[in-house]
């Protein structure tokens, strides 16, 4: 990516939170004149007194926001959208609009690759995490996966390698970004409320690849729709992965993994679970192998990781009983794919947020359940569901409640798996909250 130059120049940024204060003192550090915008009142923290004492300028209503072309760009928080009157200002004054992850890596000279999708982004940036470190190559993870490019950008030189996991929001506000290894695990319809149409949203993925050279690589799920599109259009080295079509450069056949015709373990050996996983896996191997990573410590980490935490995570064996805690899963299809990943019978834990989805295109996706326990606002449409999949249901309040009741129902051979299906904000602030609640009453009722 292409250096910018902040020194001198006044910029705004909006939106504050972690990204906010790390972008700012990352512009400080560049020689920016920063003026800070926010829906609301900051936190007066250490953070907020030492930036107002370098003459940050801190505005709590972003409305009223006095935006002219005296400032040179907008940094805006991703997840801010593109309809807000303090952005339109900006788009109307043709100002760049950045967010953080562009101002960072303007200044990263360093081995860069990033990965972007729907589903599956924080859990094959995890892969290519561990697959790198395993291979003893120093590695240093921002992005969506949680930490700020800002915040890790000043430490790294162009001998260190960065791996991003990136939104589609966060793509939107990077002009020219180069990944020398760029993922995309697949496309859905997500975040239509924010994208308007799926062609903005797939727009947004495209911008992870729109400006890599040939010299470059792009990895692709050859079994989704919009691959032939992103191929047609990238200048980079395509690379496509399957876990259904075979005579591709990572694929799984005889039951094998194959990267590059290499039978890396068998499928068997892999301990993350679920057809999506293996998607994920040929998807962060592929892009392991091309950063050099050898075959065996690929191997050592499939055989040893047991997904992040919150994503259809294995959590232990108790009794005969296998326990997944999969919070993340916010929406329907989430939840099918999870339901999907087992044969064994299982009792799944389901309900939360209504935003008025129609549950019963899951009716299919309940085949191995054995018992429902539904939860949350939407507990009485989890209870249609389940009478209309011939399924017994109980009642519960919430996750905390459910736990002991699945311990109680769970025999040897089984699963006990929380898929809510929605998002966790009828009780709980995040799903990551959710599933550590539900964690905690799982191991009060198993006295572990």
């Amino acid at each position: 990516m292409q250096a910018m130059d902040f020194k001198n120049k006044k910029i705004m940024v909006y939106g504050w939170a972690r990204s906010g204060k790390a972008v700012t003192k990352l512009l400080l550090a560049l020689g920016a004149d920063v003026t800070v915008a926010n829906d609301g009142d900051f936190q007066q923290d250490d953070d907020f007194l030492n930036l107002q004492s370098q003459q940050v300028t801190f505005l709590s209503q972003a409305q009223d926001a006095h935006l002219d072309n005296s400032f040179k760009y907008l940094v805006k928080n991703p997840g801010i959208n593109y309809d807000q009157p303090l952005v339109q200002k900006a788009l109307d004054l043709k100002m760049p609009i950045l967010t953080e992850v562009a101002v960072a890596l303007s200044t990263f000279k360093g081995r860069l690759i990033a990965v972007t999708g729907s589903n599956g982004k924080t859990t094959t940036t995890s892969l290519i995490r561990d697959m790198l470190k395993s291979d003893e190559q120093p590695v240093t993870t921002a992005g969506n996966i949680g930490t700020p490019v800002s915040e890790v950008v000043a430490d790294l030189t162009e001998k260190d390698t960065l791996l991003l996991e990136l939104s589609s929001f966060q793509l939107m506000g990077i002009p020219d970004i180069q990944p020398d290894i760029a993922v995309v695990t697949n496309i859905f319809s997500n975040h239509l409320d924010y994208h308007k149409t799926r062609d903005n949203y797939v727009a947004a993925k495209f911008q992870i690849t729109r400006h890599q050279t040939s010299n470059q690589y792009l990895i692709l799920n050859a079994d989704g729709p919009d691959t032939p599109h992103f191929a047609a259009k990238t200048h980079a080295k395509v690379l496509t992965f399957s876990r259904q079509q075979t005579g591709l450069p990572a694929e799984i056949k005889d039951d094998q993994l194959l990267i590059d015709g290499d039978a890396i373990m068998p499928v068997t050996d892999i301990k993350l679970v679920g057809p999506h996983n293996l998607e994920n896996v040929l998807a962060a191997a592929t892009a392991a192998k091309l950063a050099g990573v050898s075959d065996r410590a690929i191997k050592d980490v499939l055989k040893t990781f047991g997904g992040v935490a919150h994503r259809l995570q294995y959590l232990f064996t108790v009794n005969g009983v296998k326990y997944y805690n999969d919070s993340k899963a916010t929406d329907i299809e989430a939840t099918q794919t999870a339901l999907n990943s087992f044969d064994q019978p299982t009792i799944w834990i389901g309900g939360g947020l209504d935003r008025g989805d129609d549950l019963s295109r899951m009716v299919p996706n309940l085949k191995h359940v054995k018992t429902v326990i539904a939860v949350g606002q939407t507990q009485q449409k989890i209870v249609d569901l389940a009478h209309q999949a011939g399924k017994t249901v109980i009642t519960v309040k919430d996750v905390m409640a459910a736990a002991p009741e699945a311990v109680q129902l769970a025999h040897p051979g089984d699963v006990v798996l929380l898929s809510p299906a929605h998002a966790s904000w009828d009780q709980f602030k995040t799903f990551e909250e959710r599933g550590e609640k539900f964690v905690g009453a799982l191991k009060k009722a198993l006295k572990i």
